[in-house]
């Protein structure tokens, strides 16, 4: 229905495959959440139950950036015009990537430019902390030498990997099946994902600490349990333990912090 609305069914056709969108980083606001005279869908609502993509995150405008921080909180995104007030389904998962500063070698003490770290806290402060605080995993990517490109690919494949994610995704679907409107972990909350999420004493204590020493926010305390809860799931463990409460927390702790300490 949203492809629809949006025109972009190919002959009439439904799609059978989930969206994978990747909007340029010169999108305007209507764009990407929807806007217009006719207050059409934007790229959030076009990727709804599949993957939005956004390539060199800080390109983007800040105020577009900020724009996502709704529909990644509630699943919709809501576009309020004069003549039409509408809202769109916008569940998606989002994917980002970005170089770490402006000339994008910060870390690489041979390459850096001069302006190392003052240049990767001012580009990645174009990132604000509310959005980032809707991101749960944050992935440092180091460089790959051309030596290592020769060498066989090191752990599990795709297949494997695919084969893990679907198992978990079961187990989800079956703890959820009594829960209305809930299918994954990232849909728990409240007195529900305490209870599918109940640490183990040792985990709550970690996670605590850290709270306080990350400065986590409400929200950011809670995506850690969902975060740990899934991890749980990909290894197949009922409880949630101390080992997966460290993992997920390993996932938030902020890239640029690590490269000025490099740098």
């Amino acid at each position: 229905m949203v492809a629809s609305v949006a025109g972009e069914l190919m002959n009439g056709r439904m799609a059978r495959r989930r969206a994978f969108r990747a909007p340029h980083h010169s999108a305007s606001m209507p764009a990407l959440v929807g806007g217009g005279l006719r207050a059409r869908p934007g790229e959030v609502s076009l990727a709804h139950h599949g993957v939005l993509f956004l390539d060199e995150l800080p390109e983007f405008s800040r105020q577009v950036l900020d724009s996502l921080r709704q529909p990644l909180e509630t699943g919709e995104a809501v576009v309020a015009r004069v003549n039409a007030h509408v809202t769109y389904p916008a569940r998606f998962q989002l994917i980002a990537a970005m170089n770490p500063c402006r000339c994008g070698y910060a870390g690489d003490m041979k390459r850096a430019c001069a302006r190392v770290p003052r240049c990767v806290s001012e580009y990645q402060a174009k990132l604000s902390g509310p959005l980032l605080d809707r991101i749960d995993l944050h992935i440092e990517v180091p460089p790959v030498s051309p030596a290592d490109l020769a060498l066989p690919a090191p752990g599990e494949g795709s297949a494997e990997v695919a084969a893990r994610v679907a198992a978990a995704r079961a187990i989800q679907a079956a703890r959820y099946a009594d829960e209305r409107g809930h299918r994954l972990n990232a849909h728990a909350e409240g007195e529900l994902l305490e209870k599918v999420a109940a640490l183990e004493e040792t985990g709550r204590k970690l996670l605590m600490e850290a709270a306080d020493r990350m400065g986590l926010t409400a929200r950011g305390y809670h995506r850690v349990m969902r975060v740990a809860r899934t991890i749980a799931d990909l290894e197949a463990e009922e409880k949630v333990l101390r080992i997966h409460v460290a993992e997920a927390l390993a996932y938030r702790e902020p890239v640029a912090g690590r490269l000025g300490a490099v740098a």
